[in-house]
């Protein structure tokens, strides 16, 4: 009998864990999430309400945080991406997933404390130690690659460890790739959208994530640029290797729990918030491209912390001047000069209508097109939907193409405004388009 491994029994703990996290996702569709899924399609496809199960849909809510939450990877990615637009889904299909999405913008199971001491040792040394004072050996916090312990470092500063997941390269590769596969599995969160181009987009960001160095020096940059504001706080970045960093520690909520707070300081919060999505590419060249609300924190003194700056968009003339003036010209309501310039810009053809081009995206004009606007569920559900329907506007959506460069910045304006929707926030967003957008107050 050989003594080589059998297949799937390979003697790596890291490839015996890789093994385990495939056949924990590869299950998923046949275990209660499949059965509550495949209840929630129907929902969706036009099946009364009363036939889909509310007990299932807590259980596919239950067995997907599971799931998603223990690959870590590309896998707990996802389902943070999918968490921020679960405000565009009915609620009653919405909300058990609700609950157990926002979990995992701040929370997974934890990586072994051996481990954690291997990669510490590996990364920083075999004294490692001597560079704290103390180091909690419980995670504070889980990240999509890595996990956060508090320590204090050796002049007696409170700092937080990122450590990177062991194989996380290999593992968050191989769960995108089967994410990808089972991609119709999550349709109920996307409100049947295809998710294929979520998944392309988040292996395309990979390597730079993975190099802790990269996301160091976008955080110290960011951190030197914001550093005396009375408004912002973005922790100095102290120590780092590619699967270690070391950064100070910064206390608050996380920025979800803002929808408990008075509307005033709500809405504080929230335009804080948007600030900092237009001040970053303005102020210091940097777009913070990962706007989920686990990466904010509402500060004691009240100012909005920022951490992870693993997915950024570097901009150091700031956000292009166009993307200003389209929208200006888009608020003053002329249809063809909106089309023109978005025709320069490659976001569409010569042959499309104008009138069919503004129909479709006047909607998303109305925040700037008042002094003060109120973000909701309802409002940002009807744009999805509206936009999802290959039939609005004479099929005006097929016609548009997302230029590589507005990648980013795509996705940090729709995942901006589905944040607000979600916490309900009234504010005066053209304010910070005046303020921050190039080109934009020329036009207003």
């Amino acid at each position: 009998m050989s003594d080589d491994p059998a297949p799937g029994r390979t003697g790596d703990p890291m490839a015996r864990s890789g093994f385990r996290r495939g056949a924990r996702l590869a299950a998923l569709p046949l275990g209660a999430a499949g059965r509550a899924t495949l209840g929630l399609g129907k929902r969706i496809g036009g099946v009364p309400a009363e036939q889909v199960s509310a007990q299932l849909q807590q259980r596919a809510a239950e067995q997907m945080f599971r799931v998603l939450g223990d690959l870590k990877g590309g896998a707990m990615k996802f389902g943070q991406a999918m968490s921020l637009f679960e405000s565009v889904l009915p609620d009653d299909i919405a909300a058990p997933y609700r609950e157990q999405l926002t979990r995992l913008q701040a929370d997974a199971p934890p990586m072994p404390t051996s481990r954690v001491h291997a990669v510490l040792r590996r990364e920083l040394g075999v004294d490692w130690r001597d560079l704290f004072a103390d180091f909690d050996p419980e995670p504070a916090a889980a990240a999509s690659i890595g996990q956060v312990h508090r320590a204090t470092w050796a002049d007696g500063r409170r700092v937080a460890v990122k450590v990177q997941y062991p194989g996380a390269d290999e593992a968050l590769r191989s769960d995108l790739r089967q994410i990808g596969r089972l991609s119709k599995l999550f349709a109920p969160l996307a409100a049947g959208m295809d998710v294929r181009p979520l998944v392309d987009e988040l292996v395309e960001r990979t390597s730079e994530e993975l190099d802790y160095t990269v996301e160091a020096a976008s955080q110290q940059q960011a951190a030197e640029g914001f550093l005396d504001s009375d408004e912002f706080v973005v922790p100095q970045v102290l120590a780092g290797t590619s699967r270690v960093m070391v950064s100070e520690w910064v206390d608050g909520e996380p920025l979800s729990s803002a929808s408990g707070l008075s509307e005033d300081e709500r809405n504080r919060i929230g335009l804080s918030y948007v600030r900092f999505l237009f001040a970053g590419p303005s102020r210091v060249g940097l777009l913070h491209a990962d706007p989920h609300p686990g990466n904010f924190r509402i500060t004691p003194d009240g100012r909005l912390g920022v951490v992870d700056f693993g997915l950024v968009s570097r901009l150091p003339e700031g956000l292009p001047r166009a993307m200003g003036t389209i929208l200006g010209i888009a608020r003053l309501g002329d249809a063809q000069q909106v089309k023109d310039e978005l025709y320069r810009e490659g976001f569409v053809s010569a042959d499309v209508d104008p009138g069919d081009l503004f129909d479709y995206l006047a909607p998303f004009v109305e925040p700037a097109a008042v002094p003060v606007f109120q973000f909701n569920r309802d409002w940002m559900r009807g744009q999805f939907l509206r936009v999802r329907d290959p039939g609005a506007n004479n099929g005006i959506a097929f016609k548009i193409n997302l230029p590589p460069s507005y990648l980013l910045i795509h996705r940090v304006w729709l995942g901006g405004l589905a944040v607000l929707s979600q916490l309900n926030v009234r504010a005066a967003f053209v304010d910070v388009l005046e303020e921050f957008l190039p080109g934009y107050a020329e036009h207003t």
